[in-house]
């Protein structure tokens, strides 16, 4: 099973982008976990990408590494673009991932609310439900805050089947709020092999030189696809989830202190070759990871404006001309929201069982023992796209 990230291809964006997401998220607090979906934010800004133009398209075409694939200019006819390759490899992906197997749930849910009255061009709305599969909706900011806020809220709670709630709290949008951009991702999957439940014990969970805290740790032996990397002193797993069409890939330094330097030097081309074929041999491995559940919401603004996309959110700035004939349209809000339940049975429980693996005591399997900081991805095999990307450093 090839990890590698293909040159110069959706994936290849989608990560670029996520990385640069993870290192400006990571800066407020590295002592913070962090779980976030690069693939879905990605997606969802794209509905916004579609309708921008001039200044507006190139800050967030480069924010989001779509800047090689966009012709800055209005010479191009909408119908063009709208028909164009980002689109199109967009819309492939997400039928991908709409359609995986039984022993996968994967709701995505990419909204994008506007001030009632404002008129918006026919082929915008045709481009971001055929591409995105998403709903534009007429809301009345100015007039009704509150209930804009529970409409967008309801919408996002039944496309993830009531596994994302809240997801814009109470005070969040104003009555000022022009366009709102509501991003939710949900996923559920089994693992190709399970960890077996009697096998989990307490294990203190290293926090740094100093500090540890009690965690439930799974435990199971193996055959997994593990890695070395030598430049940054760390190992990298691979566990598959059933039918191997995903897998959560685990960079664990050896120690704490190697952390940092793992996500300084991880871009998207390391990773590709951290994650490659080359690098990643079947092992027999003794395989220690915690149990853990992780939920985080993110306000984006200030976040994509640090990485350069600043005109889109600015009043005075923003051209999001291809969207609606109006000039006062700008986005007013990012708000991104994932949830992760890693434990045996795999990523949010799932009702199944499995029959434990016997081994022979002769075989030597190396250790793979996360009791401390790591990193962790999510990815869809097929086309290599990194859908989740986080970090689990505090129980």
């Amino acid at each position: 099973m090839d990890l590698s990230i293909t040159k110069d291809s959706l994936p290849k964006t989608i990560t670029s982008f996520g990385l640069d997401l993870y290192k400006k998220l990571n800066k407020s607090d590295v002592c913070k976990n962090i779980f976030f979906s690069p693939m879905s934010i990605s997606t969802a800004l794209g509905m916004v990408l579609v309708g921008a133009w001039g200044n507006t398209k190139t800050q967030m075409g480069k924010v989001l590494h779509f800047d090689r694939s966009l012709e800055d200019t209005r010479s191009y006819a909408f119908q063009r673009r709208m028909d164009g390759k980002i689109n199109l490899e967009v819309k492939k992906l997400l039928s991908q991932l709409n359609h995986l197997n039984p022993g996968y749930q994967m709701n995505i849910a990419n909204n994008l609310f506007i001030q009632r009255g404002y008129d918006f061009f026919q082929q915008y709305l045709v481009c971001i439900k055929d591409v995105y599969g998403a709903t534009l909706e007429s809301v009345d900011f100015y007039n009704a805050t509150e209930e804009a806020r529970q409409t967008i809220n309801l919408e996002v709670d039944k496309q993830t089947q009531g596994n994302i709630k809240e997801l814009f709290p109470p005070g969040v949008i104003g009555p000022d709020t022009v366009l709102v951009l509501a991003n939710a991702i949900y996923f559920k999957a089994t693992w190709e092999h399970q960890f077996d439940p009697s096998r989990t014990t307490e294990k203190d969970f290293r926090l740094n030189e100093n500090e540890s805290k009690p965690v439930q740790m799974m435990h199971q032996r193996g055959r997994f696809q593990l890695g070395h990397v030598g430049s940054i002193n760390a190992q990298i797993l691979c566990l598959p989830y059933v039918g191997e069409l995903l897998s959560m890939i685990i960079l664990l330094p050896k120690d704490i202190s190697d952390l940092e330097q793992v996500e300084n030097t991880m871009t998207c081309e390391t990773l590709a070759d951290w994650t490659s074929q080359q690098n990643m041999m079947e092992h027999h491995v003794d395989v220690y990871i915690p149990r853990f559940k992780l939920e985080d919401t993110f306000d984006l603004n200030i976040t994509l404006q640090a990485l350069g996309m600043t005109d889109v959110f600015d009043e005075s700035k923003a051209d999001l001309s291809g969207m609606s004939p109006s000039q006062q349209l700008f986005l007013s809000k990012v708000i991104h929201k994932a949830y992760v339940d890693v434990n045996e049975v795999g990523t949010e429980a799932a009702a199944a069982t499995g029959a434990s693996v016997s081994t022979r005591s002769l075989i030597s399997y190396e250790l793979f023992l996360a009791d401390h900081p790591f990193l962790f991805c999510i990815r869809h095999n097929p086309t290599n796209t990194i859908l989740f990307l986080g970090k689990f450093c505090s129980p």
